[in-house]
């Protein structure tokens, strides 16, 4: 049954001195917020960091909630990030549940009419309530926020949290912010050499050919 995949046998162990249990745990209020949750996770790929996946729905499954809650706390998890849109109640009530560190990631949900005629109608506040639900929370229940949408931000976040107790983790943040600095310099090289026209236009040519 699913509800007795949450609760699974282990106790609590350190940052980093495990290898293959999950450090961080992905939840999300909908299957639908899969397609921007995916972010984090392959984020969370990149740097080797294993963590699991659940959907928990802080409205329609509040006691599911609140036992993840207590897995989490159980199995050793140090970060759980939880993606939500609309009323976005998810991070803050799982935080409110637990003293493990919640990152929220703000999903700006389409409405159905978009999803059966391709138009690109948004929620009626295109992502700010989810935002908004996020970054106001009392005082005394802090969540993390990133974004909206953007779950990488919130994965490397993780890693990032993860990388205090982990020298291992900490080479490799190193190492991830020198290949960025080394791209954005390489750009720089190729604009100043071919011109800011034939720069644009080439990026043009390879936007459209995705």
């Amino acid at each position: 049954m699913i509800a007795n995949r949450i609760i699974t046998p282990g106790g609590a162990h350190p940052a980093m001195a495990r290898k293959k249990a999950p450090l961080v745990g992905i939840i999300m209020g909908s299957s639908s917020d899969s397609e921007v949750m995916h972010g984090a996770a392959e984020m969370l790929d990149g740097f080797g960091v294993p963590y699991e996946a659940q959907i928990i729905s802080a409205h329609r499954t509040p006691d599911r909630l609140v036992k993840y809650a207590r897995h989490a706390e159980k199995t050793g998890l140090c970060v759980i990030i939880a993606g939500a849109g609309g009323a976005a109640h998810l991070p803050g009530m799982i935080a409110s549940h637990t003293y493990i560190p919640v990152i929220g990631v703000p999903i700006m949900a389409y409405s159905k009419v978009a999803a059966k005629t391709n138009r690109a109608y948004l929620s009626s506040f295109g992502g700010l309530d989810s935002l908004l639900s996020m970054t106001e929370m009392p005082t005394g229940s802090p969540v993390a926020c990133v974004g909206i949408n953007k779950s990488a931000n919130a994965g490397i976040y993780a890693v990032k949290i993860l990388a205090i107790g982990s020298a291992a983790l900490q080479k490799k943040l190193t190492a991830y912010k020198d290949k960025q600095s080394r791209a954005v310099i390489k750009e720089s090289d190729t604009l100043y050499t071919s011109g800011l026209s034939k720069f644009t236009a080439r990026r043009r040519r390879l936007k459209k050919g995705r």
